[in-house]
């Protein structure tokens, strides 16, 4: 469940709690931060995992990889761009090598633009 689903399932509790419960709620997660002294986490803090392109490599297990490299991601943003690098591939007979290298540089972009926000 991604951040933005959390904060809107929160935030319908919310508004179904009385105020008393609402503090009751947000007292809680002050109890859990201090408890756990848990660190904020930015996004510019998530470095991607370093795992090397084999030699030979579908582009099926690129993707797979890259999703691995890039764990911090939402990969269902990139599901139209890659299928349509894969569909090229498949479809169109594009080379493999360059299929991958255009896929690795469609993650690293997205990368950097995570690392942005």
């Amino acid at each position: 469940m991604s951040m933005d689903s959390r904060l809107k399932q929160l935030q319908t509790f919310m508004s179904q709690l009385s105020d008393v419960h609402q503090q009751s709620v947000v007292d809680f997660a002050d109890f859990l931060v201090d408890r756990y002294e848990l660190a904020v986490v930015t996004n510019s803090d998530l470095q991607p995992e370093e795992i090397e392109r084999p030699s030979e490599e579908t582009v099926v297990g690129a993707i797979k990889r890259l999703k691995q490299t890039y764990y911090m991601l939402d990969t269902d943003a990139l599901l139209n761009q890659t299928s349509a690098l894969m569909g090229q591939h498949l479809l169109q007979g594009r080379d493999v090598t360059s299929v991958i290298d255009d896929l690795q540089a469609l993650f690293r972009t997205r990368y950097e633009e995570y690392r942005q926000q």
